[in-house]
């Protein structure tokens, strides 16, 4: 919208609310854009990150039919990086049992 348009609709809003609703209308319009922005921004980070996914899968399954040989680099930067995504899920995963090891004894000692 030009600068134009946006005038005519103050205007019009301003004839059919009055000037003591506008504002209440004008913050009400401005967090619906908001509120609709976030979530158009979160679905695109959800789309681009499957369709990460979905390329770093396509990408293991080439590398698979390679026999994990002669990969080119593209192939070899996914595999590394799919490593070091289960390399840190694991690191998580050990360290949860580790943190709950004192509670279990604190538990056991009462």
């Amino acid at each position: 919208m030009g600068m134009w348009e946006l005038v005519v609709v103050f205007i019009v809003g301003l004839v059919v609310l009055g000037p003591e609703r506008l504002p209440v209308a004008i913050r009400t319009v401005s967090r619906w854009i908001k509120t609709v922005k976030s979530l158009a921004n979160s679905v695109k980070a959800e789309v681009s990150e499957e369709l990460r996914v979905h390329e770093l899968h396509e990408n293991l399954k080439k590398a698979e039919q390679q026999n994990l040989q002669d990969l080119s680099p593209e192939l070899q930067s996914s595999l590394s990086e799919l490593k070091q995504a289960a390399e840190s899920v694991t690191h998580s995963y050990k360290k949860q049992p580790q943190e709950s090891e004192p509670n279990q004894q604190i538990d056991e000692k009462k």
